[in-house]
């Protein structure tokens, strides 16, 4: 092998080439994402639209079957459904795997834009979102304290909320059991008969009263002016004295068909905190954000946020995703520790020569680490599947030391040669047949990183893993392995220190005696 000997005459090379590998995987290893999973991107793409006020049958004869029909012809669907229910309508559209996920949302975005002008005019336009498995909520904060739900709303928002939606790796902050300013008007549907109006006219008179629009622009010598009509309602009062109609030339206000409340919106959630109402803040990262750095930068920032809030109010993480995905991926760093020290621990058993399976063990480290070089180049993150796929790896990577290291072991004690011409030798010997069985093992695992479907999703990382591994293994078998056998092994090796090679000198005097 022409790489194994120049490793073992020139020790400083292999040194070099092996540091090299050991400090790329080191930093790689400080740049990858800390996740639970893999990311798995499912080609989903949602639109939904909304009409306030209108039935179901409504909304899916006007706004529901239109979408259908247009989002129908966009290529490579594999399910289309929707979802139908009062002043809502939602399409759900299901791609093949192969369809790319950003192309086939803007399809089905520009299909939508097509027909903007079938939908009814009080309808919201539809908002085209991809399905993202990945941007899940990775922490909940709680507001909590001695005022009311309208306050503590105002107090997320406002000074909790805000400052955390500029945190690096945070996507969204949705608040829960919040209860927002509205400004209810009540009508008196007795008093609204007897006046002979509708409905519809007072809603009408209340848009029409309560709006701000551009008033054109002001030329003079000095300069121009920009005009603007204000005719925004400030307070409750004002609101009722908005003139709804007239009745023979006497104006009718909210005030004679009604009232005006300053209250709240109807609620749709509930939050509560020791047996207490509360407001909390669910925290969606962005699509590719680090977890675990997310949720620190929140934390970091939520102690700056803390000092800036009224007396008795509380901002407390009470739900944390980056914990449990610490606590996962610690747990498997830990078997793989372990799987390391036992490997060992049972070469040694073998060998019975500490400095033989120093040389052996040494394989172990430096393929893990130097993996995570290929890992971090492939975009993988450190996950489960990932980390299964070392750990599964480190029986696999000191293989190719151990033979290598028993040949170069053998010539020097059967041979009589030293260190450094049985290191040149016995690895020449065995690289072929060390390269096949190496090389075997990738062709099983190679094919799983090309696995399709939802399972390759799943399980690409792992193959790619797993081979990534062995191949590093190989090379650390032709380079560190012999140099360090060459320099380090003794040059005359006791017999009684070689448990394999004493029990079969003892079998082959049994069977020539």
């Amino acid at each position: 092998m022409i790489l194994a000997d120049v490793c073992v005459r020139r020790p400083v090379f292999a040194t070099m080439l092996i540091g090299v590998l050991v400090v790329a995987g080191w930093f790689s290893y400080k740049s990858l994402t800390l996740e639970l999973m893999p990311k798995v991107e499912m080609p989903v793409v949602t639109v939904t639209t909304t009409l306030p006020g209108s039935g179901p049958e409504e909304i899916e004869a006007q706004v529901t079957k239109i979408i259908e029909e247009a989002i129908n012809t966009v290529s490579g669907i594999d399910e289309l459904r929707s979802v139908t229910r009062e002043g809502f309508s939602q399409v759900i559209v299901q791609f093949v795997l192969e369809k790319d996920l950003g192309t086939a949302a803007q399809e089905v975005r520009d299909k939508v834009g097509m027909i903007l002008a079938d939908l009814p005019e009080d309808a919201d336009p539809p908002i085209v979102e991809k399905f993202d498995i990945d941007a899940t909520p990775v922490a909940t904060i709680t507001v909590s304290g001695s005022r009311s739900l309208k306050e503590l709303t105002e107090i997320a928002e406002n000074q909790v909320k805000e400052p955390l939606e500029s945190v690096t790796g945070v996507g969204a902050i949705d608040i829960v059991g919040g209860r927002k300013r509205e400004i209810q008007v009540l009508i008196d549907p007795d008093r609204l008969k007897a006046y002979g109006l509708a409905m519809r006219t007072v809603a009408q008179a209340l848009a029409k009263q309560n709006v701000e629009f551009p008033g054109g622009r002001l030329i003079q010598e000095s300069g121009e002016t920009i005009l603007r009509t204000l005719g925004r309602v400030k307070s409750v009062a004002e609101f009722e004295d908005i003139v709804v109609a007239t009745n023979n030339g006497i104006p009718i206000t909210v005030a004679d068909i009604g009232h005006v409340e300053d209250g709240v919106k109807e609620p749709r959630s509930l939050s509560r905190y020791d047996g207490t109402n509360s407001v909390s803040l669910v925290i969606r990262k962005q699509s590719g954000a680090n977890t675990v750095a997310a949720v620190e930068a929140v934390q970091e920032r939520l102690v700056n946020v803390r000092q800036l809030l009224p007396p008795g109010i509380e901002a407390l993480v009470t739900r944390d995703q980056s914990d449990f995905v610490k606590a996962s991926v610690h747990e498997v760093e830990q078997h793989l520790i372990l799987g390391s020290l036992f490997a060992s621990i049972v070469v040694f058993f073998f060998l019975g020569n500490l400095r033989s399976t120093l040389i052996a063990a040494i394989a172990i480290p430096v393929s893990i680490i130097a993996t995570y070089t290929l890992l971090a180049a492939a975009g993988y993150s450190l996950n489960r599947i990932t980390l299964l796929g070392l750990t599964l790896a480190v029986g696999i990577v000191i293989d190719d030391a151990i033979v290598v290291l028993e040949n170069i072991y053998r010539y020097i004690e059967e041979k009589g040669m030293t260190p450094f011409e049985a290191a040149r030798a016995a690895t020449a010997e065995v690289g072929l047949a060390v390269s096949a069985t190496t090389l075997s093992l990738v062709v099983i695992f190679v094919p799983v990183g090309f696995l399709k479907g939802i399972v390759g999703m799943w399980l690409s990382s792992f193959g790619f893993t797993m081979a990534f591994a062995i191949l590093v293994s190989l090379l650390v078998a032709f380079t560190l392995t012999p140099m360090l056998c060459s320099r380090f092994l003794p040059k005359h090796l006791d017999e009684h220190s070689h448990p394999a090679q004493q029990t079969r000198s003892s079998r082959e005097s049994r069977f020539y005696g």
